[in-house]
């Protein structure tokens, strides 16, 4: 934001100079030199023949190939040099330059173009991008942890969900440690109680819907990385659903049946799991 209001800053403060501050504007990139007279080449010159004379020219005026008494002077053609081919390696600051030597008039307008493409951070968007894509992945997955330790930690102190994981850890033997630890004081068998039914929930337990377990692949950076395989699936899908059901005539199975309902419910996949999950618990309990 800052680099941003920079510019705008620095053109309020431009429009209260005196007119005839803006009769060197050309200094603000070569200095009293042209830029193309630095490198020894033309405005028609390609980038490849302003690169191959900056090389050379440098070469010639770098200061560690001169004796001390022309060091100072070779120092300063070095530093013009350098300045030049910054200016005219940069397409869009070349661009800017050329318009100030055609428009020389034009003050404000190359100040401003100057100083916006000086102060603005030069990133390249596609590492922003990246960067961003991580950082929200990394938040995601973190916040998917979050919400999975939550629900965990609400079934642990559930008698229900405490006694059927204390059942399994019976039925795979993991009790049989807490039976040798009699001689024990009383809290480190609770202890080792309650790490069993965690563990045992943590890896038997399948929780649905926003306190599911989270998945690295479901965040938005492998979301985005699997995309084109996720779309060729769903057109392999669509397609397989219209050959079937709308030019053969076929009638609808039991997953499809589940699929338009849950369509016309407007639910999501998770939200129509737990549904069906609570649905069969509520007839388990009516009917035991």
């Amino acid at each position: 934001m800052e680099s941003k209001l920079i510019p705008f800053v620095l053109f309020s403060v431009l429009v209260y100079l005196p007119g005839n501050s803006f009769a060197t504007s050309q200094d603000l990139y070569c200095g009293e030199h042209n830029c193309y007279d630095v490198l020894k080449v033309t405005r028609e010159s390609t980038k490849s023949e302003i690169a191959k004379a900056y090389r050379g020219m440098a070469r010639i005026y770098h200061p560690d190939k001169h004796k001390q008494a022309d060091k100072m002077k070779a120092e300063e053609m070095f530093k013009s040099i350098a300045t030049a081919y910054e200016v005219l390696k940069d397409e869009e600051t070349r661009s800017d330059y050329d318009y100030m030597l055609d428009h020389p008039e034009e003050y404000y307008r190359n100040y401003y173009h100057y100083y916006k493409r000086k102060m603005s951070p030069k990133v390249d968007v596609r590492i922003v991008v990246a960067v961003s894509i991580t950082l929200v992945s990394i938040f995601q997955y973190y916040a998917a942890s979050f919400r999975w330790r939550s629900g965990i930690n609400y079934l642990v102190l559930q008698p229900k969900y405490r006694k059927m994981a204390l059942e399994a850890a019976e039925q795979e033997g993991m009790l049989d440690n807490m039976k040798k630890m009699k001689k024990r004081n009383k809290e480190e068998i609770r202890a080792e109680e309650e790490r069993i039914i965690r563990m045992i929930l943590e890896s038997k337990m399948e929780i649905k819907g926003g306190y599911a377990k989270p998945k690295v692949t479901d965040v938005v950076f492998f979301q985005i990385l699997f995309l084109p395989g996720t779309i060729h699936g769903y057109l392999r899908w669509y397609i397989s659903w219209i050959y079937k059901f709308k030019i053969k005539k076929e009638e609808y199975g039991t997953d499809e049946k589940l699929y338009l309902i849950r369509k016309l419910m407007g639910l999501s996949e998770n939200k129509f799991e737990v549904l069906i999950l609570n649905f069969f618990l509520i007839l388990q309990r009516l009917f035991n």
